[in-house]
């Protein structure tokens, strides 16, 4: 996720294990068209364009896809390198509040760029963009799997070392 200002960065990737990265992601309507443009430092990442408000959609699909529950793994390392948090977190929007949802003919590039390659993404053909605009509340996440868990377990101790109990 890319984002334009380091509070969300910091909260997002410290709270939540967001893969954050600051750059500049940019959305504007131009005439006809919506054009994003994703930009780490000076460097075009990625620019993609839609046609704007082209065709109105069904608000219900939107609404049951926006329900729907999302996922990331959360990765926090612990002082010395080795992992401290490993979480499969799920999350979901909340109080969404749906103003119109669209979709159109669409067209994406995306550039290679050192830390910002968003060009390594397996796209093979862009079928049809779909834009909306909704008020969502992110809700409280809830961890599914703690990966480390097995690993936190107490030592077992060495029987040649336990002392007979006093009778």
């Amino acid at each position: 996720m890319y984002l334009d200002d380091p509070a969300p960065i910091a909260g997002g990737r410290e709270i939540w294990g967001f893969p954050q990265k600051l750059a500049r992601p940019k959305l504007c309507h131009e005439s006809e068209v919506l054009v994003g443009t994703l930009h780490f430092g000076s460097v075009l990442c990625a620019a993609g364009s839609m046609g704007y408000k082209h065709e109105e959609l069904d608000p219900g699909p939107v609404l049951r896809e926006l329900a729907c529950p999302n996922f990331l793994i959360k990765i926090i390392p612990h002082v010395d390198g080795g992992p401290r948090i490993c979480e499969l977190v799920r999350y979901r929007w909340q109080d969404v509040r749906l103003k119109g949802a669209w979709s159109g003919p669409a067209a994406l590039q995306l550039f290679a760029h050192a830390l910002g390659n968003v060009a390594k993404l397996p796209v093979l053909n862009v079928l049809s963009g779909t834009h909306f605009v909704a008020d969502v509340t992110l809700g409280i996440g809830e961890v599914v799997h703690d990966y480390l868990a097995q690993s936190q377990q107490p030592p077992v101790q060495n029987p040649s070392l336990a002392t007979e109990p006093a009778q």
